[in-house]
């Protein structure tokens, strides 16, 4: 029932919440924390590995990235939403490279 309130840019549910703010704070919630440190000649990525469901492998949930030869990315959202940021750094990191 809550599909046909989906489709406009701002929508309301029938009790008066906002669909985008309830859907970013999810987000939030299931998400994870990502750290860099920089150091003189050193970098240093960092994330929090929270529990996986029964079904899921463990290994399977990466959130640092390798873009190129010597460049990597963390990320703290869910990896959904970070996979098409990701796949848009590769191909710009491999466009400069050429």
């Amino acid at each position: 029932m809550s599909s046909r309130y989906d489709r406009a840019i701002t929508v309301f549910s029938p009790d008066g919440h906002l669909f985008q703010v309830e859907y970013a704070l999810e987000a939030v919630r299931k998400g994870t924390t990502a750290v860099g440190v920089r150091g003189t000649d050193t970098i240093v990525l960092a994330v929090e590995k929270k529990s996986t469901a029964k079904l899921q492998e463990g290994r399977s949930v990466r959130k640092i990235c390798k873009l190129d030869s010597h460049i990597c990315l963390a990320f703290a959202g869910l990896t959904a939403d970070a996979r098409v940021l990701i796949n848009k750094a590769r191909v710009r990191t491999a466009s400069r490279s050429s």
